[in-house]
């Protein structure tokens, strides 16, 4: 399951120096195709109550979670408390290198709940975190 925080239903067309000019939508095809095998499934929301409750349906139904929380990894203890509290391993995700952006964007609450973290490799780092899932197995 990859669940995608706020305004990240923009990309393709917010900030291409920093997210490039790829929708998700046309990413997540690209997925699909590759991982033709998994099943995979995508959620998007800007409100973060509704990302807390994806999370907690997700781990009824997924061996995985690809959680990029964007803006809201860096300010919700709620979704920190969500990854923790299920039982479904997460990997956190983020498509720019946060380290060297804002001073903000430098702590995540979701990280020490997190199996692992990927940033900076662009929509790659997708791929990347469906693949530790499946490598597990």
């Amino acid at each position: 399951m990859i669940i995608n925080g706020p305004n990240l239903n923009l990309l393709g067309t917010r900030e291409p120096d920093t997210y490039g000019n790829k929708s998700f939508e046309t990413y997540f095809s690209e997925l699909q195709f590759k991982f033709q095998k998994t099943e995979l499934s995508y959620y998007q929301s800007n409100v973060e109550g509704e990302l807390i409750n994806q999370l907690h349906e997700a781990d009824k139904e997924f061996d995985g979670i690809v959680l990029n929380a964007a803006a809201y990894t860096h300010t919700s203890i709620g979704l920190a408390d969500a990854v923790k509290g299920i039982k479904t391993p997460v990997v956190e995700v983020h498509i720019s290198n946060t380290h060297s952006r804002e001073e903000f964007r430098h702590k995540s609450y979701i990280a020490p709940n997190a199996k692992g973290v990927i940033l900076g490799f662009g929509l790659m780092g997708y791929d990347l975190a469906i693949q530790s899932f499946l490598n597990e197995k």
